[in-house]
């Protein structure tokens, strides 16, 4: 039997805003989007926590390769990558979902966050929203 043993969710950004965006710096420097904290308790040894991350982007110039990263207490557990194009008539705004499964998690509560980071020299791409992380803990 399959039970949940925690769930959070944050949205810092909670719609698109082309007005105020934030540029993605480019690596090995990143852009923290969003944390998370999930309590694993001592008795869900069988256990896996779903991470789901979504976060809007516009390329400024050029083609982006922007690099996403989730990382658990500090330390790199998933990676994705996106091209964001800037081409005005194509797509500009961008809207990236990835999901993530961390097994087997070690009881106590963890911290969880992911970031972008451009990979792409020469090339520009922005946070313009929304963000959103969220994370579901179960026991198996």
């Amino acid at each position: 039997m399959v039970r949940v043993i925690d769930y959070q969710a944050k949205q810092p950004i909670s719609k698109v805003n082309n007005n105020k965006p934030t540029p993605i710096p480019h690596s090995p420097d990143n852009i923290v989007l969003a944390s998370i904290r999930i309590t694993i308790p001592k008795n869900a040894k069988k256990n896996h926590v779903e991470l789901i991350a979504t976060a809007g982007l516009r390329g400024i110039n050029e083609t982006s390769q922007i690099l996403f990263k989730i990382f658990r207490d500090g330390k790199e557990i998933f990676r994705a990558q996106n091209g964001i194009e800037s081409d005005p008539t194509s797509e500009v705004n961008y809207i990236v979902t990835f999901q993530a499964i961390d097994k087997n998690v070690r009881k106590g509560t963890h911290r969880y966050k992911v970031t972008a980071e451009n990979i792409t020299c020469d090339t520009e791409a922005a946070i313009v929203g929304p963000i959103s992380f969220s994370g579901l803990a179960i026991k198996c």
